[in-house]
């Protein structure tokens, strides 16, 4: 779950949730919706400015998940709130048609560790 003490940043115009902005000192530390740090801890209108420049569009790109073995899958996001993430397997997840047995589901609390950008 998504610390209390977070505040949460929505981007002007449309008012949608894309980050979070966590208390660190007398700074502020920009946070993805995944609770992982997109930047160092900076005043509040810089984080914010991070955040924004940031965006949305990183929930469309794949993520390595490493798993409790320390082994990785490619995985996309599926679903997120501010509880936990419902991720897929890259390779098969958002192919309509696809059999059961590639619908595997992985839900992870937030925030987490586990998921890092597959470039």
């Amino acid at each position: 779950m998504i610390p209390a003490d977070w505040t949460p940043h929505r981007r002007p115009g449309d008012r949608k949730l894309i980050g979070w902005l966590a208390p660190d000192g007398d700074d502020v530390v920009p946070m993805s919706l995944l609770g992982v740090p997109l930047g160092e801890p900076t005043d509040w209108i810089s984080a914010e400015q991070v955040l924004e420049d940031a965006g949305l569009r990183w929930l469309a790109e794949p993520l390595w998940l490493r798993e409790d073995d320390g082994t990785r899958r490619c995985v996309v996001v599926l679903e997120i709130d501010a509880e936990r993430v419902v991720l897929g397997d890259a390779d098969s997840a958002l192919v309509v048609g696809r059999p059961a047995e590639l619908s595997a589901r992985t839900v992870v609390g937030l925030p987490t560790d586990r998921l890092t950008p597959a470039r």
